[in-house]
């Protein structure tokens, strides 16, 4: 289980120190991003980006178990 934390830790850290170059890549602008706004409010459901990272993310897990 600590290892578990201990990799979870440096993904976070990782993705921290790279995050302005991963803002670049459109991921939350993807087509299939459902975006209402009406008056001065604003609902966003990003539903190919959660699948294209749940994609990234059991493929990264299976690579690992391996």
């Amino acid at each position: 289980m600590s290892r578990v934390f201990i990799i979870l830790g440096i993904a976070l850290i990782a993705i921290g120190l790279l995050w302005p170059w991963i803002s670049k890549l459109g991921l939350g602008r993807l087509p299939g991003d459902i975006v209402i706004e009406r008056g001065g409010s604003t609902i966003y459901f990003p539903i190919m980006t959660c699948l294209v990272i749940s994609v990234l993310a059991s493929l990264l897990f299976w690579l690992f178990r391996r």
